[in-house]
């Protein structure tokens, strides 16, 4: 009796997908033999970090923080389970995007940083590529400090990069005619 094999794939998005993202993604295997399964990672944003920029933002402005923009650990914890909510059902949208498309596909939300959880999802399922999908981030690419250029050098397996909400074309425009970045 022969073993069928699974070709996994995984995601990384920074931002929920749209149907056009699921489509455009699903379309990349649409010629791999194996069955193809998706892992979706979206990671959460962490609550104190928010706060803490916030209150760098105020500091860097020479405006004093206000009490009312002091937040106790009560309160973070309240905003990181807020934002741990809304990152769940970000994470169930894009699952059930890929679904759609006849995608075998299983997500979760990540606390780690994004690159290292990355890494240990694609050694966990023995992923045969990664996908990272995310808004342009002109400076972090160009410093080679953005989560492609850093899971490229970590993870050892083809690594694509593809714009969010932009269609190849779109993203051909904004790489001299390249399209997506390379694997």
């Amino acid at each position: 009796m022969s073993e069928s094999t699974t070709y996994d794939v995984v995601l990384l998005v920074e931002q929920p997908l749209s149907a056009s993202d699921a489509a455009r993604v699903r379309g990349l295997h649409e010629e791999v033999e194996e069955q193809v399964r998706y892992h979706v990672l979206l990671p959460v944003e962490d609550a104190a970090a928010r706060v803490e920029s916030a209150m760098g933002s105020i500091a860097a402005s020479e405006v004093l923080a206000s009490p009312a923009l002091v937040m106790d650990s009560e309160s973070v914890a309240e905003v990181q389970r807020e934002l741990l909510d809304k990152a769940r059902t970000e994470c169930n949208g894009c699952v059930d995007k890929l679904a759609r498309t006849g995608a075998d596909v299983s997500g979760e939300v990540v606390s780690l940083e994004p690159v290292e959880a990355l890494a240990a999802k694609v050694a966990e399922v023995h992923a045969a590529e990664a996908i990272i999908l995310t808004r342009k981030h002109v400076i972090a690419e160009f410093f080679h400090v953005d989560w492609t250029s850093r899971a490229r050098r970590r993870i050892g397996v083809p690594t694509l990069h593809l714009l969010e909400h932009e269609s190849f074309d779109e993203q051909a425009e904004h790489y001299g005619g390249e399209g997506v970045t390379g694997l």
